[in-house]
C-alpha cells in the first residue's frame, strides 16, 4: 500500500504555510520560508511535499507546483542524505503524476525527475528510461507531453550521461524523438526537436548517424503554424551550420530564404533564432559565396530588426526626458554577466563604448547599461501559468527584477545589429550601394524610432566598412553632431554611441579634425549634463573612447573639460558616477603630466577627496574611484604630494584588512586589495622619482628598528615563559643574523631595484653554487638565470634538522655556509659531514615517476653550528620548467639515471606514468569541448528564459488594462445605485 500521510493536521500545517509563502509581503516570505526549512529535520517532510504535487489534484496548482519546487531544492542541496524509502516513494509519485491534467504540474514534475537524475545518475534510476519511452506511445496526450517534457529536461542536463551510458540509450531514444516530428500535437513536436538539439553541438553519435533522417524530418517542420517549433527548426539549423554545414550545403539556396523570412516572422523569439543564422553562418569560409546574391534582401530585414519595438520603448520609458533626479535602484549598478557564444558579438560591437573593461557598465544598443538581473525575492514561487512555455524554462525558479533589466538582455534588435557589424566585416564596401539608400531614408524619416534605427545601422557598420564611408563621412558626422540635440533621449543616447564609434576618423584626419574635433567635444559635454541618465552614461563613455583616440590634443581645452566633468558629480546619480570616473581616469591617462597645473588641481581633486571620504571601505564604489586615482596619481606626480598621506594610508589598510581577513568564516575580497595595490603603484610610479633623498634618509633607522624587534622578542619569550635554553638560541641567532650583514627577507631589500639589476646580482650570488648540482651542470643558460632569481637563503640554528627521513621532499639545499650532519635517526651515530658547496635533495623536486622512495627523504640532516642554505622549492623549479620543455625532460632522464644507479627506479611505473602524461592533451581538449558545450546550453537556457518572461510580462499588462476598465465600469454603477437610493432619477440627462 503506498505511503499516506500519518497526521492529518501535520499536511494542513503544511498546505497553509505553502498557501502564506504566495503572500506578497516579504515579511511574511521570510517567516514561512523559516518555518518550512525547520521541517527538514523530519525524513517524512519530503515525503508530504511530493504527496501534496502529485495527489491532491483539488489543490490549488499554485501551492501543489511550489510544494514541488520546495521539494526540487532540498534534492538539490541533500538528496544523497534522503533514505532509501524516501527516495524510492519520490521516485514512484513522479512517474505516477507525469499525465498531471496541469501542464505547470506536469512540468513541475519533469523538473523533479531531472533534478534526481542530476544529483545521483541514470544508473542509480534504471526504469526510468524505460518508463519514459513507453510513456510516449501513450494514446493519453498528457501523459505523452509530461512525459517528453521530462525527457527534454533530462536530455539538457544530463545530455553526456545519456551519450556515454553503457546501455547506449541515444540509440534508441532520437530515432523515437524524430518520429514524433511530425505529430498532430504542436507541443510534442516543439519537445521531440528540443530533445535533438540537445546532441547536435556535442556530435552525439546517435545523431550523427541519423542525421539525414533528422534532416528529412527537419525541413518539413519549416513552415509549421506552431510558433515554438518554428523556433526549435531555426536553433537546429544554426547549431548545424556549425557542427554540419556540409550536410546543408546541397540545401544552403532554401535555408537561406527560410531564414530570410522567418527573420521577419512575427514572434519576435522565432525571429531571434533565424537571426543567430547570420552571424554563424558569417563565420564560416562560404559565407561571400553563398549570401551575396541576398544582400539586397537580407540588409533591409536587418535594418528593419533595429528599430525599437513599442514594449521596448515602454520598459525603457523611451519618452522619459528628465529622469536626472530619480534615485539608481542597487540593482541598476551591478555589475553584467559574460555572454557567451553569438551573444558575444553584440558585447564586441559595443566595447568601444566604453573603454574601461573594468567598470563592467556599458552602453549597448538598447541605449541602457548592460547589468545583471537581480534575483527576484520570491525564489521558487515566480511560476510561469498554464499557457505557458513552462517546459523551456530554467530550473532555477528565479524571477526577474524589472522591466528595466529584460531591455538590457539579448534581443532581436542588438542580434541584428551584430549581424550587420560582422556581415560589415566580411563584404567591406560591398554592401554600401544597398545601405546607404536605406540609411538616407532612415536617417531623415520623420519618425524618431526609425531614425534612430538608421543612427544604430550607421554605428554598427562603422568598422567594416570606414573606408567606403569616407567620402560621406563629413556630412554624416555633421549629421550625428547636430542629432545630439534632438529632443528624443534615445535618439540623443545612441548618437553618443555611433559617433564614438567615428572618433578615429576624427581625430586621425588633420582636415577633420580642425573642422569636427572642438564641435564634437563641446556637444559632448552638453550631453555629458543632460537632464536624462542614459544620455548622460552614453556621453560620458563616448566622450572617454574620444580622450583616448585625441591624447594630448585634448590639452587646449581641459578647463573646460574639467569644469564639466567635475558639474557631472553634482548631477549624477550612483550609476552613471562610476562611467563618470572612469572618463577622468582616462582622461588623465591620455593628457598625463599636462594635468598638473595647480589650477586644474584645485578645480578637480575636491570633488573626488570629498567623496573619497565618504566611502567606506567596504563600499564597492571604492573600486572605480581607486582606478580613477590611480591614473590620476600618475599624471600629477609631485602635484598628488598634499593627498599623499592619506590615500597611501588607507590603501595600507585595505591590503591589511584583507590579508587579515574578516573572521574565520568570511573569505577576505581580493579585489579590495587588487585596486588598492594599484593605486600604490601609480603613487610610486608618481612620486618616487625624485624623491630618493628620503629613502637615503630612512637607512639611519635600519639599526634601531632591527633592535626594536629583538626586545619584542624578548618581551614576548618572557611574557610567555619559554624557557632559557630556547630564549638563548633566538638571541644567538639574531646575533648571527645581524654579524652577518643578513636579512630575514632578502626579496624586501631587492623589490626596489628594476628586474634587470635583481636577476644580474642573483646570477652574481647564486649562479656558481647552482653549476655544482649535478643534474643543473649543463642545463641551458636562461634556465639557470631563471632558477637563481628564485633561491632564497633559509638560516638554521645549531642541532636544527633541515630534513628528516620519510619527509615528503619540497625543497632542495646548497650550503653556503656551515656544516650539516647526515645522522642516524636517533641522532647519535654520524655517517657522514656535508661541507659548503654541498648539494641534497635534488631528486626529490623532479617528481620522477616510478621513483622507490615516492620523492620521501631518505635521511636525516642536522645543522652542527649555524648554516646558511640556499633553497630552491619544488614549485619554483616547475614553474620555470614550463617555459622550457626541452630541458624539463633532461633533467628528468639524468634523475632516473641517478635513481638507476641506485637501484631506486621501478621501470614498469615510469613507463605507465609517461603513457598517462602522453594521454593529459587528449584529455585537456575533450573537457574544454565540455565546457563549450556547457556555455553554449547556458546561453541558449537564458535567452529562452528571458525571452519567456517579456511574453509574462506582456500577458501581466494586458491583465492589469482589463481590470482597470472593469474599475471604472463598477464604479459608475455604483454611483448610479448611491442616487436611486436618493431619490433622484438616474435616467435624466442632467444627471
Amino acid at each position: 500500500m503506498s505511503w499516506q500521510p500519518v497526521q492529518a493536521d501535520g499536511l494542513e500545517q503544511i498546505l497553509t504555510l505553502l498557501r502564506q509563502s504566495q503572500s506578497p509581503d516579504t515579511q511574511i516570505q521570510r517567516q514561512v520560508q523559516a518555518r518550512l526549512e525547520s521541517l527538514n529535520q523530519y525524513p517524512d517532510f519530503n515525503k508530504y511535499l511530493v504527496y501534496i504535487l502529485t495527489k491532491l489534484i483539488d489543490e490549488q496548482e499554485a501551492t501543489r507546483s511550489l510544494s514541488g519546487l520546495i521539494l526540487k531544492n532540498n534534492a538539490k542541496s541533500h538528496y544523497e542524505k534522503f533514505p532509501d524509502d524516501v527516495r524510492l516513494y519520490i521516485k514512484q509519485e513522479c512517474l505516477s503524476a507525469l499525465g498531471d491534467r496541469s501542464p505547470l504540474i506536469r512540468a513541475t514534475v519533469g523538473i523533479l525527475i531531472t533534478t534526481i537524475v542530476t544529483k545521483g545518475s541514470l544508473e542509480q534510476w534504471p526504469s526510468l528510461l524505460e518508463h519514459l519511452y513507453t510513456c510516449l506511445d501513450s494514446p493519453n496526450i498528457n501523459l505523452c507531453e509530461g512525459a517528453f517534457g521530462a525527457l527534454q529536461k533530462i536530455c539538457q542536463d544530463s545530455a553526456d550521461q545519456l551519450e556515454n551510458a553503457p546501455s547506449q540509450p541515444l540509440n534508441v531514444l532520437i530515432p523515437k524523438f524524430i518520429q514524433f516530428f511530425l505529430h498532430s500535437q504542436p507541443k510534442i513536436r516543439s519537445h521531440a526537436i528540443a530533445c535533438v538539439n540537445e546532441f547536435i553541438t556535442p556530435r552525439a553519435t546517435a545523431l550523427m548517424s541519423n542525421i539525414d533522417l533528422f534532416l528529412e524530418n527537419l525541413f518539413q517542420l519549416a513552415n509549421d503554424t506552431d510558433s515554438d517549433v518554428r523556433r526549435h527548426v531555426c536553433r537546429a539549423l544554426v547549431m548545424l551550420v556549425e557542427v554540419r554545414i556540409d550536410r546543408l550545403i546541397p540545401h544552403m539556396q532554401q535555408i537561406i530564404e527560410y531564414m530570410l523570412l522567418t527573420s521577419q516572422d512575427s514572434d519576435d523569439t522565432v525571429a531571434l533564432e533565424a537571426c543567430e543564422f547570420w552571424l554563424m553562418i558569417a563565420d564560416q569560409p562560404i559565407c561571400r559565396d553563398v549570401l551575396q546574391p541576398y544582400l539586397d534582401k537580407l540588409l533591409p530585414v536587418l535594418c528593419k530588426n533595429m528599430k525599437y519595438s513599442e514594449i521596448d520603448i515602454i520598459i525603457l520609458q523611451g519618452d522619459t526626458d528628465d529622469d536626472e533626479n530619480t534615485p539608481d535602484r542597487i540593482e541598476d549598478i551591478r555589475p553584467r554577466f559574460h555572454r557567451t557564444r553569438t551573444r558575444q558579438y553584440a558585447q564586441n560591437l559595443l566595447d568601444n563604448n566604453n573603454p574601461s573593461e573594468q567598470l563592467n557598465n556599458t552602453t549597448d544598443t538598447n541605449n541602457n547599461s548592460t547589468t545583471a538581473t537581480p534575483p527576484n525575492s520570491q525564489t521558487d514561487q515566480h511560476l510561469p501559468d498554464d499557457d505557458d512555455d513552462v517546459d523551456d524554462d530554467d530550473d532555477d525558479d528565479d524571477g526577474l527584477g524589472g522591466n528595466a533589466d529584460q531591455a538590457t538582455e539579448w534581443n532581436l534588435r542588438k542580434c541584428s545589429a551584430a549581424a550587420l557589424d560582422v556581415l560589415s566585416n566580411v563584404f567591406r564596401e560591398g554592401i554600401l550601394p544597398i545601405l546607404l539608400p536605406i540609411l538616407r531614408e532612415m536617417l531623415f524619416h520623420t519618425n524618431w524610432q526609425i531614425k534612430e534605427s538608421g543612427i544604430l545601422v550607421l554605428g554598427a557598420i562603422a568598422e567594416g566598412c570606414s573606408y567606403g564611408l569616407t567620402p560621406h563621412l563629413p556630412d554624416l558626422v555633421d549629421y550625428l553632431i547636430k542629432c545630439l540635440s534632438d529632443k528624443k533621449p534615445l535618439v540623443r543616447s545612441i548618437t553618443c554611441w555611433t559617433l564614438s564609434r567615428y572618433s578615429s576618423w576624427i581625430v586621425h584626419n588633420e582636415v577633420q579634425q580642425n573642422r569636427f574635433l572642438v564641435p564634437l567635444m563641446s556637444e559632448l559635454l552638453k550631453r555629458i549634463l543632460d537632464t536624462n541618465k542614459k544620455v548622460q552614461e552614453a556621453a560620458c563613455s563616448a566622450f572617454a573612447t574620444l580622450e583616448e583616440e585625441a591624447c594630448i590634443q585634448m590639452v587646449p581645452y581641459l578647463k573646460q573639460i574639467l569644469e564639466t566633468l567635475v558639474h557631472a558629480f553634482r548631477k549624477y546619480q550612483a550609476k552613471n558616477l562610476l562611467i563618470l570616473y572612469d572618463a577622468i581616469g582616462t582622461l588623465a591617462d591620455s593628457v598625463g603630466s599636462h594635468l598638473n597645473r595647480s589650477d586644474y588641481i584645485q578645480l578637480l581633486m575636491p570633488p573626488l577627496i570629498e567623496r573619497w571620504n565618504l566611502l567606506t571601505n567596504d563600499d564597492k564604489d571604492l573600486f572605480p574611484l581607486l582606478e580613477c586615482l590611480s591614473s590620476i596619481a600618475t599624471a600629477l606626480q609631485t602635484g598628488f604630494l598634499p593627498y599623499c598621506e592619506p590615500v597611501f594610508g588607507r590603501c595600507i589598510l585595505l591590503v591589511q584588512q584583507t590579508l587579515e581577513g574578516h573572521g574565520p568564516d568570511t573569505s577576505s575580497d581580493k579585489d579590495f586589495m587588487i585596486v588598492a595595490l594599484d593605486l600604490l603603484s601609480g603613487l610610486a610610479e608618481g612620486l618616487v622619482v625624485g624623491n630618493v633623498g628620503s629613502i637615503i634618509a630612512s637607512m639611519n633607522a635600519v639599526r634601531a628598528d632591527f633592535r626594536q624587534k629583538v626586545d619584542q622578542v624578548k618581551q614576548y619569550m618572557t611574557f610567555r615563559k619559554v624557557g632559557n635554553e630556547l630564549e638563548r638560541r633566538v638571541i644567538t641567532w639574531f646575533d648571527y643574523l645581524w654579524l652577518q650583514k643578513q636579512v630575514v627577507n632578502e626579496d624586501l631589500v631587492l623589490d626596489s631595484l628594476p628586474q634587470k639589476l635583481r636577476v644580474e646580482i642573483a646570477k652574481h650570488i647564486h649562479l656558481a653554487a647552482l653549476k655544482r648540482v649535478p643534474i643543473f651542470a649543463e642545463a641551458q643558460p636562461g634556465l639557470l638565470v631563471e632558477l637563481v632569481t628564485r633561491l632564497k637563503l633559509q638560516i638554521f640554528s645549531p642541532g636544527d634538522y633541515v630534513c628528516r627521513k620519510g619527509d615528503i621532499g619540497k625543497e632542495m639545499y646548497i650550503i653556503k655556509r656551515g656544516r650539516l650532519h647526515v645522522v642516524s635517526d636517533d641522532g647519535t651515530k654520524i655517517f657522514v659531514t656535508l661541507e659548503e658547496g654541498s648539494v641534497f635533495g635534488e631528486i626529490s623536486i623532479l617528481n620522477i615517476p616510478g621513483s622507490k622512495t615516492g620523492n620521501r627523504r631518505t635521511a636525516n640532516i642536522r645543522s652542527v653550528g649555524y648554516s646558511d642554505l640556499f633553497c630552491l622549492t619544488k614549485q619554483d623549479l616547475w614553474e620555470v620548467l614550463v617555459e622550457y620543455p626541452s630541458a624539463r625532460d633532461t633533467l628528468i632522464e639524468r634523475g632516473k639515471a641517478h635513481l638507476r644507479k641506485d637501484n631506486l627506479l621501478d621501470e614498469n611505473a615510469a613507463q605507465i606514468a609517461q603513457q598517462d602524461q602522453a594521454a593529459l592533451p587528449e584529455k585537456l581538449t575533450q573537457l574544454q569541448k565540455n565546457i563549450d558545450y556547457l556555455e553554449t546550453r547556458i546561453a541558449r537556457i537564458m535567452g529562452e528564459y528571458k525571452a519567456i518572461m517579456i511574453k509574462l510580462n506582456r500577458r501581466l499588462q494586458f491583465i492589469e488594462q482589463l481590470a482597470e476598465k472593469n474599475s471604472i465600469i463598477m464604479i459608475d454603477e455604483n454611483k448610479k445605485n448611491t442616487l436611486n437610493l436618493v431619490g433622484i432619477d438616474t435616467s435624466d440627462d442632467d444627471v
